[in-house]
């Protein structure tokens, strides 16, 4: 005979569950005001369902999102979530102004009072800008002000319209004291172009260079939206206005070497998460081992020592021009040279590129002391790569007069930018990094030259630049090189005593790479070496 529940253990299960899962608790007990249908259930999209798994495992979280996504009521549902189930929680909402910051405040005291009376904990002290409830928890919502993060100890910071907050930068640099005690925070925001603290934010987010967890949600996450909707807000805000409102694009002033519809196939189609970040900076991205039956280009950038820039290399597979590594960081010259050297020899002793202006002399003199067989050499008295004179390997290199490493300067930096843009525009080049097409978004013509956008950088892209164009010049000369000598080579045989003449003479092609070493014995010697 079975033993019917009563109802005090029915909501003790129910209370657990709630407890366990917000996911649960929002869909069954959370009511929200609809624009158009009044009060509802908040029934969670899918897209919703996931963001707040994100937030719940993630004590930092930076949200990208398309307008009217329903995001600000699942952040309110979710601290409404926090204060509800846990003691004495404390949470901050902070927004372009006291107005707009309130209606998180709104939100959360309307899904408190339409509660069951078993869930609703009740209100010790209510007012326009804050609610506290009888087990110590509350949430409070302040205006922009340079000093809204200074506050007691916070369990959660929301920052709402964080890319349209002037002084953002100083808010979150206040609030890191406040939230050094275990506190978690959500920064959200619709984008608003570039350079401000919200997208230096998100980027750094993408590059792991922070502890932010990055959540994108484009309009074609909500299923209540398709095309036609889309079309009609380029109607409504242009084509650039609806592409920062609904496609989470920051959308750049339009002067970047690479187009932005480019730069978005690469993000959405060609970037992934490397197979292992090495290094105590975790700076070293890898998506491909060494293959020992391909070849490998190394090209490197190397920072100019003032603190403003960063070293990085990338590593190109030479044939199917697929990025496997790539590397940004700040390290010291000796450092980044033997780094340098252990990577190429790793990657099948590659062709190493450093650009050899500045500080980057004392890498290369790393690398020369570390005899590295396969170091690239340009001419000196052009200072650039001819491509009519251009020779990769180190014999009579003095007399050739080549020196260590890659000139960039005002004559082949144009060189540089247009093979970096014909690659990209053909999109014939395979790159992994979501930090490489970040950089690459922001590298624009200023004036008449070409540069990274005020507060960025352009290693990784500068570094990707001379990998390409010399992928492009020098070894393909070296190719023909080397095919020119085989034909040579292969033709010809020694005849006569000590005469040093040579004739044309078909032979076998075992024989042809072979020579005798004296008049009198069969001895011969392997020629292969010319190779």
């Amino acid at each position: 005979m079975s033993t019917q529940k009563t109802l005090k253990e029915v909501i003790k299960e129910e209370y657990k569950k709630c407890l366990v899962d917000p996911i649960y608790f929002m869909k069954k007990y959370v009511k929200i005001q609809h624009p158009i249908r009044g009060t509802v259930n908040f029934d969670l999209y899918d897209f919703q369902e996931k963001t707040l798994t994100d937030l719940v495992n993630h004590d930092f979280n930076i949200i990208l999102k398309s307008r009217q996504m329903g995001i600000s009521t699942l952040t309110a549902a979710y601290s409404l979530w926090l204060m509800v189930f846990h003691k004495d929680k404390n949470v901050l909402c902070i927004s372009i102004n006291q107005e707009t910051s309130k209606e998180i405040v709104t939100r959360v005291r309307f899904a408190n009072d339409n509660l069951p009376s078993w869930l609703k904990v009740k209100e010790q002290e209510d007012n326009r800008l804050s609610l506290r409830l009888t087990n110590g928890s509350q949430i409070k919502a302040v205006s922009s002000a340079g000093t809204s993060g200074r506050s007691s100890a916070l369990s959660l910071l929301i920052i709402d319209e964080a890319a349209f907050i002037d002084n953002i930068a100083e808010i979150w640099l206040s609030a890191q004291y406040t939230l050094s005690t275990g506190g978690r925070a959500i920064m959200l925001s619709t984008p608003n172009g570039v350079g401000n603290f919200f997208h230096q934010t998100w980027i750094k987010a993408e590059a792991k260079e922070n502890e932010f967890n990055t959540i994108r949600l484009p309009w074609n996450l909500h299923p209540e939206r398709d095309q036609t909707w889309r079309d009609k807000q380029t109607e409504l805000s242009g084509v650039k206005g609806a592409a920062q409102e609904c496609d989470c694009d920051f959308a750049t002033t339009g002067n970047g070497i690479v187009d932005a519809v480019t730069i978005d196939f690469y993000k959405q189609s060609k970037v992934k998460d490397p197979i292992e970040m090495r290094g105590i900076d975790h700076g070293y991205w890898i998506w491909e081992y060494p293959d020992y039956s391909r070849n490998y280009i190394v090209s490197a950038d190397v920072a100019r020592g003032d603190g403003g820039d960063y070293s990085a290399f990338q590593v190109i597979d030479v044939e199917s021009l697929t990025q496997v590594a790539e590397y940004k960081g700040l390290i010291g010259t000796k450092e980044y040279g033997n780094m340098l050297v252990t990577v190429a020899t790793d990657y099948n002793n590659a062709l190493l590129i450093v650009e050899n202006a500045n500080i980057g002399w004392a890498v290369l003199q790393q690398i020369i002391d570390r005899q590295y067989p396969n170091t690239f050499y340009s001419s000196a008295d052009l200072q650039y790569v001819d491509v009519e004179r251009q020779l990769t390997n180190k014999i009579n290199r003095d007399e050739k007069k080549m020196i260590p490493g890659f000139t960039n300067s005002q004559k082949t930096r144009p060189l540089l930018i247009s093979k970096l843009e014909s690659y990209f525009r053909e999109r014939s080049v395979e790159v992994r990094s979501i930090r490489f097409m970040d950089e690459l978004a922001v590298f624009i013509w200023d004036g008449n030259k070409v540069t990274a956008m005020k507060g960025y950088n352009d290693d990784l892209v500068m570094a990707m630049s001379i990998g390409l164009w010399v992928r492009d010049t020098a070894l393909k000369l070296r190719q023909q090189s080397m095919e020119l000598n085989r034909s040579m080579l292969g033709g010809i045989t020694r005849i006569g005593g000590s005469q040093n003449v040579y004739k044309s003479q078909t032979v076998s092609s075992q024989e042809a790479w072979q020579m005798k070493t004296g008049k009198t014995t069969d001895k011969k010697e392997d020629l292969t070496w010319l190779l």
